[in-house]
């Protein structure tokens, strides 16, 4: 992929942050977009959809970057959806950019992607709704003064984007804390009084949730709460070449923010990608059925193994990383959920590695020894 990057892209000082929010990453891009919007906005918006949707899948004339690898119509129905104020689900396999695809939104349509709920087992309404500074609490009562705002109340009094990461992992009735905001537009806070005690969502407030369908089952979503949403799923990424382009892209820029100056090399990452796509559907370019993993073989899994060889390859030994490296750092993905699947592995580099021709290939199967067990 082309690197597109304006000049004047350079994002403010955020040296030391691992991952700066898109807004902050992209400050440039959103800026130019807002001054050549012309565009209608949906009421509370920062851009029209049409300017959302350029800075998401792209605008080389405005020196906008691709961000988001995927179907340009997945983008439009889910502006669509955010704009009729219907709650947005985006739903697939692990490692398919839902989440970058939910902070891309919100930054664009409500200028602000940190307004992030994590969904877990221990997830509480507190950490959805709000809580209480309970120092305060003591010694004056309820009030606005001893109220700790979450993301949700605070997406509600602000008109902003609230992203809900891994809904189907939180308990059922936690998931239903979103019931009245999303059909009422309403929070209620039953320890104040007045009108204090209503927080009515204002202009640009909604919600994106994501959930993998992996753990669909882990806690199913009420019908009720599902009504309230419009379900998108996002699917891996179809064509070989631009998995790859993607890979390098990103792999390089990790590269760079890890102080690795030797960039990847683009035969390893082909054996790379071609690997992790033949793991990932169980059978070989050519059409040989194989095993499948039950590992996660993503595209962001892929990514981050490239990150890893590179890692390894220059603080151990002074270069971008090879075929070895490929199979030490696969090992630990492969290994997350099966224990078979590292003879599945073996099987793939023993059968699969020596029918192909080409250095790294042949690299490849020569280091299948260093799997472990």
């Amino acid at each position: 992929m082309k690197d597109h990057r304006h000049p004047e892209d350079d994002p403010p000082d955020t040296t030391g942050h691992q991952r700066p929010p898109a807004e902050v990453r992209f400050a440039g891009e959103l800026r130019r977009l807002r001054e050549d919007d012309s565009g209608p906005r949906p009421p509370g918006w920062a851009l029209s959809l049409t300017a959302a949707r350029r800075f998401i899948a792209g605008d080389e004339a405005l020196g906008v970057t691709r961000k988001f690898v995927g179907d340009t119509a997945l983008i439009d129905r889910a502006l669509v959806t955010l704009a009729t104020s219907r709650g947005l689900m985006l739903v697939g396999e692990p490692g398919t950019a839902k989440s970058l695809l939910s902070e891309l939104i919100a930054a664009a349509v409500g200028g602000t992607s940190t307004l992030t709920i994590q969904g877990g087992a221990a997830t509480t309404e507190d950490q959805i709704k709000y809580s209480w500074n309970y120092a305060l609490l003591v010694a004056e009562g309820p009030s606005t003064r001893s109220l700790v705002p979450a993301p949700l109340l605070t997406g509600m009094a602000e008109g902003r984007v609230v992203r809900f990461e891994e809904i189907t992992r939180c308990p059922l009735e936690v998931q239903d804390s979103l019931l009245s905001p999303l059909s009422d537009r309403v929070l209620a806070i039953p320890e104040l009084t007045g009108e204090e005690s209503m927080v009515f969502a204002r202009d640009g407030f909604n919600v994106i949730a994501t959930a993998n369908t992996r753990d669909r089952g882990v806690n199913e979503m009420s019908a009720a709460l599902k009504r309230r949403f419009n379900f998108e799923t996002v699917f891996p990424i179809a064509d070989f070449g631009t998995e790859l382009d993607l890979v390098e892209q990103e792999a390089r820029r990790l590269l760079e923010r890890s102080g690795v100056q030797a960039p990847p090399r683009r035969d390893v990452l082909e054996v790379l990608v071609t690997a992790f796509r033949e793991l990932r559907n169980a059978a070989t370019e050519d059409g040989r059925a194989m095993d499948r993993l039950s590992a996660v073989m993503s595209t962001a899994e892929a990514v981050s193994v490239a990150h890893q060889i590179g890692v390894r390859g220059w603080f151990l030994r002074g270069e971008p990383g090879g075929a070895a490296d490929i199979v030490e750092c696969l090992a630990g993905t492969a290994a997350k959920d099966s224990p078979d699947d590292l003879a599945r592995l073996r099987r793939y580099l023993e059968q699969q590695a020596s029918r192909r021709g080409g250095e790294q290939w042949r690299a490849l199967h020569a280091a299948r020894h260093l799997l472990p067990g």
